[in-house]
């Protein structure tokens, strides 16, 4: 039964929440401080956080950031801020969904669902093994023998290339590889996580490279240019 951890300081909401999650099958605990999640997530991991980001200590943004120091555990951001900064900055810090207030609590399950189906891991990557090696469980991959340091949602956009070589993946594509629906405003933050890819990569090859640019269709992992 996967535990879901609910950071959320007014108790409605997290009622809500707790009833819409427990008829889903998920075990919930509900915390309303920030450091109290980090500390609950270091002894007794969660399968996922719900995280509301106006908390009376630290903010969901800054907890989600220490998070991101020790954990890979999905986050999904909880806030009544509909801006799309807001939006991109938590995605690029690290969250796997970001729901606006007020909100279904059903969807909420719903989305909490399709996060966990995402992380399922999947079978490792068997080609090309000369180049590319990937460890599932230790969200690692290597580059011509060389392991790179590799942020979750890169490991995930490169782990989704690798696996249909030549196949052109769009940002909406590469959106669900990360569990962010595609409507959520966030296609352009795929550019700039390939771009840290490319980088990354070319430390190992300065002049190889393996993800091409399809103009107006998205990206792809070409093995000869590798």
């Amino acid at each position: 039964m996967p535990h879901i951890l609910i950071v959320e300081d007014e108790a409605a909401i997290a009622d809500t929440l707790i009833f819409a999650l427990q008829g889903e099958g998920f075990s919930t605990t509900w915390l309303s401080l920030g450091q109290a999640a980090l500390d609950y997530q270091r002894s007794t991991p969660a399968d996922l956080l719900i995280l509301d980001i106006g908390l009376p200590d630290i903010s969901g943004f800054e907890t989600c950031k220490q998070l991101r120091r020790f954990s890979e555990v999905p986050v999904m951001f909880l806030s009544a801020r509909d801006g799309e900064i807001d939006r991109v900055v938590g995605l690029e810090i690290g969250a796997d969904d970001y729901v606006v207030k007020p909100f279904s609590p059903r969807e909420v399950a719903a989305r909490v669902k399709a996060i966990l189906k995402r992380m399922a891991p999947r079978a490792p990557v068997e080609a090309p093994a000369a180049l590319f090696q990937v460890d599932i469980d230790k969200f690692q991959i290597s580059y011509r023998g060389q392991p790179l340091s590799l942020t979750r949602h890169e490991f995930r956009l490169l782990h989704c290339l690798l696996e249909q070589p030549e196949r052109v993946f769009s940002r909406e594509q590469l959106l669900d590889a990360l569990g962010v629906a595609a409507d959520a405003g966030y296609e352009r933050s795929i550019d700039s996580h390939i771009k840290s890819l490319r980088a990354k990569l070319r430390l190992v090859a300065a002049t190889a490279e393996p993800i091409q640019t399809h103009r107006g269709l998205g990206y792809s992992y070409s093995p000869g240019h590798s």
